[in-house]
């Protein structure tokens, strides 16, 4: 997850012999599952979006088969709110208490 923007844009280039500037969302997970960074292209340079979970993992990308697969949006909005589209069930997620965002 030490990769920024060139060198995630040279792997996509190298690796999956995709266009970065194609306008596609290029997702990457940690070993570990529980850090994703995505790169796009927007209209005039790259935005790199990285979330890092307090608590569970993002276990519904265990399942994708290939380092190469393409999902449905609709599955990968399911996906950063942390619900497994292949069962719809919500992943163990951290949550603030109330007590903490009163002050």
């Amino acid at each position: 997850m030490r990769k920024s923007f060139d060198a995630l844009s040279g792997m996509i280039q190298e690796h999956f012999g995709q266009n970065p500037l194609c306008g596609h969302l290029f997702v990457f997970f940690s070993k570990s599952r529980d850090r994703m960074k995505i790169l796009f292209w927007q209209i005039d340079g790259f935005v790199l979006y990285y979330k890092r979970l307090e608590v569970g993992t993002f276990s519904w990308a265990d399942h994708v088969q290939s380092a190469e697969a393409e999902i449905l949006a609709s599955d990968f909005e399911l996906l950063l709110a942390g619900i497994d589209p292949t069962n719809g069930q919500r992943q163990r997620r951290f949550t603030r208490s109330l007590e903490t965002l009163k002050t």
